[in-house]
């Protein structure tokens, strides 16, 4: 068997270099119009980091695994080719700001639809509104009538960060078909390491909602917490002991009930618009208010979190230096998109803070693209570690749970820092007792309001 992926980015990548892994008899060809990713995927600095994938990439690569810009000739070899490429929120047109923009999927289904001269497999592997299999099919039956193509959708449920672990020990696979030997044919291939249990097959439309819906409950829940960590801090309750009482719950469960700065990366609120979007357009209004309020409580949380840091420092940052811990929206991660950092930079940018920050794996030049700040400004230093971006700095501020940081040195660094010396934890990793015990005044998110001990 061959199998071909359209797209080498965070799905598409760790997703194939997993079936390499377990399938060595199957030949994996991942390929994708970018050059400078396929050669980062060629070489030993992969173009994403995540935990663990090194090691399987460098096993597999050249192996059964391959990365490639030839597009046309693995496609036409290929027995089922993956659709991974991005789907983005339109920016323009009908539905900017909601929907999903599918010109990447319909240019797969076309140019798949133009070379193939076989029966081919065809799986929606990207996050995709409900129904788009059905124009997939359209496109690929109007390209090429003479050939059959099964069109499968197998959402992906990764969490960057822990991917590798998600691939290997998934809580369920998920292939939504209209005909049952396409299913079993994908099937088969994750049940040479998932068991059969864990592989469940619904309609195609089933399994397109369920991706939307998954994300959906889970920003939610995140949002939930965050929201009461508000009132936490106007009553002086503490989030994390309320979150633990009602995680005790089993028909609430403990997961995903930690407050923070806000949840980000490229799904939550992307696929949570998509949803408001699609409740619009088949007229369901209440629905679609109810869902937009998610991604609105997560906007509040994070102005909430940088108007508190102004407030607490006298009402004014201006021409303070503010450190910066982290800017990957979560931990063992290089990914920014969406990340809250940038909304709470901006803000802090805004009040004329001098930003010092440093994230152990975002590389500089995205941290000053993200912004939208040139060397040249004076308005950002980008550091090389978290000791040395609290030098000289008023505050600290921890946007990205990074293990590393609740660990530092910090009787070290309170001496190196302005007094009063602040540190603002929007992840809730550090000991605030601990630091008021140092000098510092010390906050996280749901722990007490300002000037409180």
């Amino acid at each position: 068997m061959k199998i071909c992926c359209i797209g080498a980015g965070y799905v598409g990548g760790p997703t194939m270099a997993m079936i390499a892994h377990q399938c060595p008899d199957i030949e994996v060809m991942v390929v994708d119009v970018n050059e400078e990713r396929i050669r980062a995927w060629n070489s030993d600095n992969l173009p994403i980091h995540e935990p663990g994938l090194d090691e399987i990439v460098a096993a597999r690569r050249g192996r059964n695994l391959f990365f490639d810009t030839v597009i046309d000739d693995h496609i036409r070899a290929a027995d089922v080719i993956f659709i991974c490429v991005g789907t983005p929120t339109k920016t323009f047109g009908a539905g900017a700001g909601r929907a999903a923009d599918l010109r990447y999927i319909e240019t797969c289904a076309r140019r798949i639809a133009s070379v193939a001269e076989d029966d081919k497999i065809v799986v929606e592997k990207s996050t995709i509104p409900v129904r788009t299999a059905n124009s997939i099919k359209r496109i690929l039956k109007a390209g090429k009538p003479e050939v059959n193509f099964d069109v499968l959708s197998n959402p992906e449920f990764l969490a960057e960060g822990t991917a590798i672990s998600d691939l290997l020990e998934p809580d369920r696979i998920l292939i939504g078909g209209e005909s049952e030997r396409p299913v079993e044919t994908l099937a088969a291939i994750y049940g040479r390491w998932v068991p059969r249990e864990r592989v469940i097959t619904t309609n195609l439309w089933s399994s397109e909602l369920s991706k939307l819906t998954a994300n959906a409950f889970l920003a939610q829940r995140i949002s939930s917490i965050n929201a009461i960590s508000a009132l936490c801090e106007a009553t002086d309750a503490e989030v994390g002991e309320v979150a633990h009482a009602i995680g005790m719950d089993s028909r609430v469960g403990s997961k995903f009930l930690r407050a923070s700065v806000g949840f980000g990366g490229s799904c939550f609120q992307k696929d949570i618009l998509n949803l408001v979007y699609l409740c619009e357009h088949y007229g369901l209004k209440e629905v679609a208010e109810y869902w937009e309020q998610v991604v609105k409580m997560n906007d509040y949380q994070k102005r909430r979190f940088s108007h508190r840091i102004v407030q607490t420092m006298f009402n004014t940052v201006s021409q303070k230096t503010i450190a910066i811990w982290g800017f990957a929206f979560k931990k063992d991660t290089d990914d920014t998109r969406e990340s809250p950092a940038i909304a709470v930079c901006q803000d802090l940018l805004n009040e004329r803070a001098h930003l010092k920050i440093f994230d152990p794996e975002v590389p500089g030049s995205r941290i000053r693209e993200d912004l939208g700040c040139e060397d040249d400004e004076g308005k950002v230093t980008i550091c090389h570690s978290a000791e040395e971006a609290t030098e000289g700095a008023h505050a600290i501020v921890i946007l990205t749970e990074w293990d590393a940081f609740a660990h530092e040195d910090f009787a070290k660094i309170y001496q190196g820092m302005e007094k009063p010396a602040f540190v603002f934890d929007g992840r809730n990793i550090v000991d605030l007792e601990a630091l008021k015990a140092l000098g510092f005044e010390a906050y996280g998110v749901g722990r007490g309001r300002p000037g409180t001990s």
